[in-house]
């Protein structure tokens, strides 16, 4: 069961790398066009797809006060995709305004959930059943991630202790599934290389 003091951390977090992302974008005059570090993502695509994935949460937010099961995205993984691809080619403040804007709503919608709501489960994009404090943590780690996806010197060495943390638990939980298992016993006791890893998440 979801505590107070969790759900407070969460938000903390969440302020947090919120505020280091945009600070770091009204900083720079990026150029939307641009390829991210993401294959086929503009700098347009990830700023457009970090502002929907914004609304996304309070979506989930609200519906789990409401005691409502919603899935993350209206039209699912396709409406995602034409969301994203509407917002890509906007001139860059107005992509930062968005991201800026829609960020600040989470922080607006979090603290108004009863204590109850944060264990109630909504639908992530692949179809996870996921409470909303899990939604809300997982927001944390989506701002560091494709903070560091814009390819602008925002790398995982200066990702928070606690971002660092999750990802771990989950990342290695997760392991076994993404390569060979013998290549992966190997690399793992220093008698041979690294193996290949399918993509994680």
């Amino acid at each position: 069961m979801a505590t107070m003091p969790e759900v407070d951390d969460a938000v903390a977090l969440v302020r947090a790398v919120q505020v280091e992302l945009v600070e770091d974008l009204r900083g720079r005059a990026l150029d939307p066009r641009a390829p991210s570090l993401l294959p086929s993502w503009s700098v347009g695509h990830l700023l457009t797809h970090l502002a929907r994935n914004a609304d996304s949460v309070v979506r989930r937010l609200e519906a789990s006060a409401a005691g409502i099961v919603v899935a993350q995205y209206k039209g699912g993984p396709e409406g995602r995709a034409a969301e994203i691809e509407d917002g890509a080619a906007r001139p860059y403040r107005e992509l930062v305004d968005d991201v800026e804007a829609s960020g600040a709503r989470i922080l607006e919608v979090a603290p108004s959930l009863p204590t109850a709501a944060w264990d109630f489960e909504t639908l992530s994009v692949a179809g996870e059943r996921q409470r909303a404090l899990t939604v809300l943590l997982r927001r944390g780690r989506e701002v560091v991630i494709h903070h560091t996806d814009l390819g602008i010197g925002f790398t995982p060495q200066r990702w928070r202790p606690d971002i660092v943390d999750g990802l771990l638990a989950d990342a290695l939980t997760g392991l076994e599934g993404r390569a060979d298992r013998a290549a992966l016993a190997g690399w793992l006791v220093d008698r041979s290389v690294a193996p290949v890893l399918r993509p994680w998440g």
